[in-house]
C-alpha cells in the first residue's frame, strides 16, 4: 500500500473505525451521533499502537509458512454512519487504538495475517451531496487505518454507485490516491441492476486500473415479507440468492463479455450460483422466447471461471464443489469477521481432502496477494 501519502501524526490522528459485520446496522441517529462525537475514534492523545501480547497462529502448508490473507471482513465508519442516520449495534471499544488491537488478537488466533477491510453499501439511497461526504470520510478513515497497521490490513474502497459519475473519481482517488486495493459495492444499486448500461463506466475504469471488485450482497429486497421468521433468512437465504441473482445479470446481459478483464470477487461463494451452475447454460435452449439479442461469446458456466469467490461455504464437500466448478485459483479465504460464521475458516481450506498443498497456498493467500496487490 502507498503509505506515503500519510505521515506520522496522521496515522496517529483521529480515526474513526468500528469493526462489526453484516446486517447489525439500525435507524437512529442519535447513538451514532455520539460514536462519531468520541467512542468510535481515536483520540489525538493517542500514540501508536501498544506492542500486540497475542500469540499469532503460523499457518505451515509443505513445510513453509503461508501469508493468509481474509478477502471478506466487515467494518464501519461511525462518523460517516452517524451522517446518514444510522448506529452500530454491535460496537466493539471506545478507541481504534483498542478495536484495532483486538481485532488483530482475533485474526492471531484464527491464523489470518492480513484483511481486507470492507463496509456494506447503506448509501444508496443516499442524496448526491450527502453521500460525496459520506464516502470522502469512509474512505479517508479506512486508508489512514490500513497505513497504520500496514502488515495486517488493506481495503476496498466505498463508492456511490447510485451516482455513477461521481462513482468513477471516487474510485481512482482511492486507488492512485490513498492506497486502496479495490472496492466494495451491494450486489445492486438503488433497485437497478449493475448489468444497467449506467454503471458501465464504473466497470470499465475498473477494468483500466487492474483492481478487485468484491460484491457483497444485502438480502433480496423484493423477498422482505417472504423472508421474516425464524432462520434469520433475509441473510441466510437472502444474502446468497441476491448475489446469484446479480452475477445471473452480468453474465446474461453481456457485461462480462463488454469487460473481459474485470476481476469480481464475490462473497459467500458466489451465492447459489455455482451449486446450480449448469441449468444456466440450458436455460435460453429450454425458453428460447426468452432471448434478448445479447449474444454471448461463450455458455454462462464458462464465465464463472473468470471470476473470483471467497471460501465460505462451510463443508470440505461444498468448498470442492465449487472448486469443481470455478476451478480452485479462483477461489480465496473469506471469513466474515467479526460475525462468527466460519471461525475455523483457515482449517477449512486446510483440512479439505483432495486439494494438493499448491492449490491450498493459493486459495490461503496467493491468489488474493495477487489480485490485492500484496507481496506473498
Amino acid at each position: 500500500m502507498r503509505t506515503e501519502v500519510f505521515d506520522r501524526r496522521a496515522t496517529a490522528a483521529m480515526i474513526g473505525i468500528t469493526f462489526t459485520g453484516c446486517d447489525v446496522l439500525a435507524a437512529s441517529s442519535a447513538r451514532a451521533q455520539s460514536m462519531a462525537r468520541g467512542t468510535g475514534r481515536l483520540q489525538r492523545t493517542e500514540r501508536r499502537p501498544k506492542t500486540l501480547t497475542s500469540r499469532r497462529r503460523k499457518v505451515v502448508v509443505g513445510g513453509r509458512r503461508m501469508k493468509t490473507i481474509d478477502v471478506h471482513a466487515h467494518c464501519v465508519i461511525p462518523e460517516a454512519y452517524a451522517l446518514l442516520g444510522l448506529k452500530v449495534e454491535d460496537h466493539r471499544g471506545p478507541g481504534i487504538g483498542e478495536v484495532g488491537e483486538r481485532r488483530i488478537r482475533e485474526m492471531d488466533a484464527q491464523g489470518i495475517d492480513m484483511e481486507a477491510l470492507s463496509i456494506n453499501p447503506r448509501w444508496y439511497g443516499a442524496e448526491r451531496d450527502l453521500v460525496a461526504q459520506v464516502i470522502k470520510i469512509q474512505n479517508e478513515r479506512l486508508a489512514e487505518f490500513c497505513a497504520k497497521y500496514p502488515d495486517r490490513f488493506v481495503a476496498f474502497a466505498s463508492v456511490a454507485l447510485q451516482f455513477p459519475d461521481l462513482a468513477v473519481p471516487q474510485l481512482v482517488e482511492a486507488v492512485k490516491k490513498l492506497g486502496l486495493r479495490g472496492a466494495a459495492v451491494g450486489a445492486s444499486c438503488a433497485g437497478a441492476e449493475f448489468s444497467d448500461p449506467k454503471f458501465h463506466p464504473f466497470w470499465a475504469k475498473a477494468e483500466e486500473l487492474g483492481i478487485l471488485i468484491f460484491i457483497h450482497p444485502q438480502s433480496t429486497p423484493d423477498l422482505k415479507r417472504r423472508l421474516q421468521g425464524q432462520g434469520w433468512l433475509e441473510n441466510t437465504i437472502g444474502n446468497p440468492l441476491d448475489t446469484t441473482i446479480a452475477l445471473s445479470h452480468l453474465i446474461f446481459e453481456g457485461t462480462l463479455d463488454r469487460f473481459p478483464k474485470l476481476k469480481i470477487c464475490s462473497a459467500h461463494g458466489g451465492g447459489y450460483l455455482p451449486s446450480y451452475a449448469a441449468r444456466s447454460d440450458n436455460s435460453l435452449r429450454v425458453a428460447p422466447d426468452m432471448d434478448t439479442g445479447v449474444k454471448l461469446k461463450k455458455k454462462p458456466t464458462e464465465y464463472l471461471k473468470q471470476m473470483y469467490y471467497d471460501t465460505l461455504v462451510f463443508t470440505s464437500e461444498a468448498l470442492r464443489h465449487l472448486a469443481a466448478e470455478v476451478g480452485v485459483n479462483r477461489l480465496v479465504v473469506g471469513t466474515d469477521h467479526p460475525i462468527p460464521w466460519q471461525a475455523k475458516s483457515i482449517d477449512h481450506i486446510l483440512k479439505a481432502p483432495g486439494f494438493s498443498n499448491a492449490e491450498r497456498k493459493m486459495m490461503l493467500g496467493e491468489t488474493a496477494a495477487k489480485l490485492l496487490g500484496i507481496k506473498p
